[in-house]
């Protein structure tokens, strides 16, 4: 069902369970193989097409094991001067644990931290993150996409924006570094496609493509981090990451799955942070779950001379292009 590209919700969700497909798909293999006592013939015939799917699924998850190539190479030494740390936790708006939320935050001591799903309960209830990171911008709201951001760098020309859907915000600012470097951050967080919310991803992929040519056409370093609603393996995101000429550090690393907190089995790469090639990466983590259905996500990276050239994007061919143009006109 994923390989159909329509819009509509049941489409687009089967896109998340790949991990999980793979497991069912190989417990499946085995079965047949040990159990199934019918026509040899169509023994074969399921194993085979088992095993194409097997492949299939592979092929997709492979970018983000550790076999792969990392399409953010590993920084030198530590230089705060041309660093920044991102932490990103959708704190879930029913959540009432704000205080294990803010040792969490304390824990990891992120230069930046973004909070989603944010309303006017846990932006009051997190206003002591002013002492420590005296930048920010509170767009709190009570449709669970809320934004807080905090930050210990200087922030500048930030503003709010509603690219597609007059109540889902993006914060958009430029980041101050140590040594005075200026990096630009779009936060966001667009909304899924699931029946509760957008019966379609219209809306998420239009977003996702409007801050990807935000990102290209940027001349500083970019940081794009967010719920995006979308994981890292399906064909939106790879589109974006074309698009955007971002690269993402979970490539060649691991699945990092962010969602959903509560049910191993489950889990999803729905929280995310993607990187112009000016980039290197000191560290990438998952950190511990703080009442939320998600996990936090705490990245470090650092501005590299070398890394423009060291590092490639995914490229973009014509179809691609034609498609995003398509996205993007839709609503």
């Amino acid at each position: 069902m994923p390989l159909i590209r329509h819009e509509y919700w049941i489409f687009r969700i089967f896109d998340y369970p790949r991990l999980q497909k793979l497991f069912l798909n190989c417990l499946a293999f085995v079965l047949i193989l040990l159990l199934y006592t019918g026509l040899a013939q169509t023994k074969y015939i399921f194993l085979a097409l088992l095993g194409l799917n097997t492949a299939y699924l592979l092929s997709l998850i492979f970018p983000f094991t550790r076999l792969a190539k990392k399409q953010v190479l590993k920084a030198g030494p530590h230089n705060r001067q041309v660093s920044v740390s991102v932490m990103i936790a959708n704190v879930f708006q029913d959540n009432t644990n704000s205080g294990a939320c803010l040792k969490e935050i304390a824990k990891a001591d992120p230069d930046v931290i973004l909070l989603l799903e944010t309303n006017g309960r846990w932006d009051i209830q997190t206003r002591s993150l002013e002492s420590t990171h005296p930048h920010f911008k509170r767009v709190p709201l009570e449709n669970t996409y809320g934004l807080l951001l905090y930050s210990k760098l200087e922030l500048s020309d930030t503003s709010v924006k509603y690219l597609v859907e007059n109540d889902i915000p993006s914060i958009h600012t430029k980041i101050k570094l140590k040594g005075g470097q200026l990096v630009q951050l779009y936060a966001v967080h667009p909304t899924p496609p699931v029946p509760t919310e957008n019966v379609r991803s219209t809306e998420r992929d239009k977003e996702l493509l409007l801050i990807a040519d935000l990102a290209k056409g940027s001349e500083l370093p970019v940081i794009v981090a967010g719920d995006l609603n979308d994981v890292a393996w399906s064909h939106t995101t790879e589109l974006f990451l074309k698009m955007s000429a971002l690269l993402d550090p979970r490539r060649g690393r691991g699945f990092f799955n962010s969602f959903h907190a509560h049910y191993f089995f489950i889990r999803f790469p729905l929280d995310h942070a993607f990187v112009s090639r000016h980039f290197k990466l000191i560290k990438i983590k998952r950190l511990n779950n703080c009442g939320s259905d998600h996990f936090p996500i705490f990245l470090n990276v650092q501005l590299d001379e070398g890394a423009y050239h060291e590092q490639q994007p995914l490229q973009a061919d014509s179809s691609d292009k034609e498609e995003a143009e398509e996205k993007k006109e839709k609503i």
